[in-house]
């Protein structure tokens, strides 16, 4: 991998043109030397063809056609990318500054490293950053477990390599968790790995978004997926793990041990503790350790 290998990012879009702008602005004006930026709006009746096309020489796909819904369109956005590293950007959220050279740096510098996790976090409809979550440790037991522990999709990027190995495809089984449904898959084949650095954010609305308006349906499709997955994936590990998992919160309770520090222990000694990179100050440049 070359020191700026090929970034491909799909934004998906209908009717976005509220805060399409911003979105596309926050990959292209960091002038990353090799982004293949790739949008599929989905037949928008509003101004977004109106405010893609004014960036038309940033983009190397442009498809605008009636299409299946937001998964299909990834699907579509996904099948035209070539790039080494990918993921997506919904018309509403926003990558943070220099994001794209950070990416390109970490999986540069770390070829071990197959998909990535930034620090959670959160704009406001006026592109303020609200919120920071701080990175969450989060392994494929977890997955199997409600509740145990969801992604944050726009801060997530994987290689090609685990995309073709999981598959080449987002399900459209899914209406709302398709995204769910993916990390599910790549949990069967890599690890994952988290830093604190920000590298994009999901934007909170008020109104007129499917996390607010259908949050109990994207719930309902998690948990058949965790049934799913249940049904081939449950081990002795697996229980081993929820057990001592159960038994940590019981110990957080009491607050007789540092419960921290034994999750990092259930989570090593089961091989499930997640790589971090981390930014060196005295160097400049990431470090990977677990």
């Amino acid at each position: 991998m070359n020191a700026f290998p090929k970034i491909s990012i799909i934004t998906p879009n209908y009717n976005g043109g509220a805060y399409l702008e911003a979105t596309i602005q926050s990959l292209v004006n960091q002038h990353y030397p090799n982004l293949e930026y790739i949008v599929i709006d989905g037949g928008s009746t509003d101004n977004s063809m109106e405010i893609i096309n004014r960036y038309r020489q940033h983009m190397t796909h442009i498809i605008s056609e009636p299409d299946n819904g937001l998964y299909h369109a990834i699907q579509k956005g996904m099948e035209l990318a070539t790039g080494d590293i990918m993921g997506w950007l919904n018309a509403d959220d926003m990558h943070h500054p220099k994001s794209l050279f950070t990416l390109a740096e970490i999986f540069t510098s770390f070829p071990q490293v197959q998909w990535l996790m930034g620090n959670p976090t959160y704009f406001d409809e006026k592109g303020r950053t609200i919120h920071c979550y701080g990175m969450a440790r989060i392994c494929k037991y977890d997955y199997l477990m409600p509740q145990g522990g969801w992604l944050q999709q726009e801060s997530t990027f994987w290689t090609r390599a685990l995309w073709e190995k999981a598959g080449s495809r987002i399900s459209q089984q899914y209406k709302y968790a398709g995204d769910f449904e993916l990390w599910s898959r790549f949990f069967d084949h890599a690890q994952l790995c988290i830093t604190d650095t920000l590298l994009a954010g999901f934007r909170y609305r008020s109104k007129a978004q499917l996390t607010l308006e259908h949050f109990d349906d994207y719930v309902n499709e998690v948990n058949e997926i965790i049934r799913q997955k249940k049904l081939t994936h449950t081990t002795s590990r697996f229980t081993l793990y929820k057990t001592l998992k159960a038994l940590n919160r019981l110990l957080a309770r009491f607050k007789i041990v540092n419960t921290a520090f034994f999750d990092l222990v259930i989570r090593s000694k089961l091989g499930v503790n997640n790589p971090v990179i981390s930014f060196d100050r005295s160097t400049q440049t990431y470090k990977l350790s677990q």
